[in-house]
């Protein structure tokens, strides 16, 4: 990896609740490895992976199975063995994680008086109390910790709050990382540089010169075996009042008085309390059809796995411009995309070759661990007419800079270890964004059936209106 020096970490005890889980085994586990090799881990560190449920072998046979489906080429085995030395696996619950704090101990005493524990919290919502509690009970939880939770913070305000409480009874709020890995990604972030360190961008930021704006997250995969979470948690609350509003935050912000963390937040924070309330009558909730015969998943069930929202910011900067999110399993194609339309000339002049020439300029982001941003022009055809039609400028980022960055988890425990929240989320953030939320919860759209491989139910095109979605509306 061609990556830029990294700051002196403290040794860590990484513990990882949830280690068996899909998340662990695709991204955690891969991650720190990775990190590893490109030199950006602890000199002296051990992970020990925790839950209800050992291995029933190896738990390093486990892990390298897992590195190995995760990473490009072969394992170095002396590079490998190395890791594997500083794994290890402890039975843990919410009832009983008094093996697991000997272990954090133990593990803390050999590699030094200054470590730290980075405690990885891997589970469902509904488990997050108890586990805090239990972590907090075994003094795991002490001046020296970091506790990362996953999202979604909560089911709606009321449980976003108390489990807020139930965080600020043990562990400081600087010690609390909620981790939305679409923060993470390179793209995300160039999307603050590309606002705030260019003077071509900044000027025309508002709603004098942009038309809309979309943040589209479509997903070709169901459910991959995750029935009960869905069924638990749902689109909405799954992505929507996290990944998507995130995102909005970074598209939307004023201008941070700096890049430091609290004013980043602060600036976030600021938008999102100018964000309306999401409004039931502007937006829609499908189900894929099929869902339902899924494993874990009630035969009644009605909880969406699509969803799309036409959003307002009701500020100066934004008033009038629709913030259009949309998400959903099971369609026509994998994309993460943000697309930024601009508004027309107010006098045209030329003529368009085909109905996709009639869509406005837009600057569109492309959410990948290998960042792309795109410019749609509008230029002339070649030839004899004045004809115009849509051209790309596209800037490959990596490419461009023979740069490679970090995977977006790997980026964010590597900030936990330094004690980064830049890319996290803060409490008032959270409570804020479940306040949106709230009369959706409340009146829940009717959930409308939809074919896999398709764009999703038929009435979410008419969010978008008049463009329609940048990805098509049908499949």
């Amino acid at each position: 990896m061609n990556l830029p020096s990294s700051p002196t970490l403290d040794p860590h005890v990484v513990v990882l609740f949830g280690a068996r889980g899909d998340l662990a085994r695709r991204k955690l586990l891969p991650g720190l490895y990775h990190l590893v090799q490109g030199g950006l881990m602890p000199e002296e560190f051990r992970i020990i992976g925790s839950g209800r449920h050992a291995p029933d072998g190896d738990f390093a046979e486990e892990v390298r199975a897992a590195v190995e489906l995760h990473t490009e080429g072969d394992l170095d085995d002396s590079e490998w063995n190395a890791f594997a030395e500083r794994l290890s696996f402890v039975v843990s619950s919410a009832e009983d994680g008094e093996d697991l704090a000997t272990a954090v101990h133990e593990a803390r005493e050999q590699i030094g008086e200054d470590s730290r524990t980075l405690l990885y919290l891997s589970i469902p919502p509904s488990a997050m109390s108890a586990m805090v509690e239990m972590i907090a009970g075994t003094g795991l939880a002490d001046e020296r910790a970091r506790l990362v939770m996953e999202k979604p913070f909560g089911r709606d305000l009321e449980s976003a709050k108390e489990l807020n409480a139930k965080l600020h009874e043990h562990v400081p709020e600087d010690a609390i990382f909620r981790i939305d890995h679409f923060l993470g990604k390179e793209a995300a972030q160039d999307i603050l540089a590309l606002r705030f360190a260019n003077g071509l961008f900044e000027p025309i930021w508002n709603r004098e010169h942009i038309a809309a704006v979309q943040i589209d997250v479509p997903e070709d995969l169901g459910l991959e075996g995750r029935g009960s979470f869905y069924e638990e948690t749902g689109a909405f609350r799954d992505m929507v009042v996290t990944h998507l509003s995130q995102i909005l935050g970074f598209v939307a912000m004023e201008s941070p008085a700096s890049l430091e963390d609290r004013a980043l937040h602060d600036a976030k924070a600021a938008v999102f309390e100018d964000l309306k309330p999401f409004d039931p009558e502007r937006t829609v909730f499908g189900q894929f059809e099929g869902y339902r015969e899924e494993e874990g998943v009630e035969e009644d069930s009605r909880t969406e796995t699509f969803v799309a929202i036409r959003a307002e910011i009701d500020n100066e900067r934004w008033r009038g411009v629709p913030f259009l999110l949309r998400t959903g399993k099971a369609m026509a194609e994998s994309r993460r995309l943000v697309s930024v339309a601009l508004r027309e000339p107010e006098h045209e002049i030329f003529a368009t070759g085909s109905s996709e020439s009639t869509r406005p300029n837009e600057l569109v982001f492309e959410l990948t661990d290998d960042p792309h941003i795109t410019l749609e022009l509008r230029v002339k055809v070649p030839g004899p007419t004045s004809i115009v039609t849509r051209a790309p400028l596209t800037l490959d980022v990596e490419r461009q800079l023979n740069e490679r960055g970090l995977e977006a988890y790997e980026r964010l425990l590597h900030d936990v270890m330094l004690g980064d929240h830049l890319l996290f989320a803060r409490a008032d953030e959270v409570e804020r964004l479940w306040t949106c939320a709230a009369a959706i919860l409340e009146s829940r759209p009717a959930v409308v059936p939809y074919p896999r491989g398709s764009w999703g139910p038929d009435p979410a095109a008419d969010l978008a209106a008049p463009f329609g979605w940048r990805l098509p509306d049908q499949g």
